[in-house]
């Protein structure tokens, strides 16, 4: 369970070696529920530089990992399915700045985690990472903000 806390601290303090800290290198991510794309495997680094270019973008973000589920298959890999809320933010100023003044500025997703992980040096870390939305509110148009200002093709300044 602390991988996932971690995962999600990292995250939303932008402590982008602990977040980094979570995964094996390489890692597989699934999040073709949220993204369309297929899952892919990936070396961690590029990943963790791919969600602190749009997470990072925020003005604040908020991952609530809860209602964990653990299943080991031996004393070093285990199945971790964990709850999730994730809210991402931009104050309305941010919006008035980027062109977007009195239009919808949050997102905030709902689904599960189902993770794959393994200890490697006394470490948990996650192999296998797959997010599952079930529902979303806000609007998805933010991500497109956070990515454009993490290519920096749109400045929040």
């Amino acid at each position: 369970m602390d991988v996932s806390h971690r995962y999600a601290a990292g995250i939303d303090r932008r402590d982008w070696d602990l977040y980094r800290e979570c995964f094996t290198d390489p890692c597989e991510f699934d999040f073709s529920s949220f993204r369309g794309r297929p899952a892919s495997r990936m070396p961690r680094d590029a990943w963790v530089d791919n969600v602190r270019r749009t997470n990072g973008s925020f003005d604040a973000t908020q991952h609530q990992m809860t209602n964990q589920m653990v299943a080991f298959r031996d004393e070093d890999v285990a199945t971790c399915i964990t709850e999730l809320r994730a809210q991402h933010w931009f104050a309305p100023a941010t919006m008035d700045r980027l062109g977007h003044a009195g239009e919808v500025n949050f997102c905030e997703l709902g689904g599960h985690y189902t993770n794959e992980i393994v200890r490697q040096d006394g470490v948990w870390r996650i192999a296998r990472c797959e997010l599952t939305v079930r529902w979303q509110t806000g609007s998805m148009a933010i991500f497109d903000l956070a990515r454009a200002i993490g290519a920096g093709t749109l400045s929040k300044d």
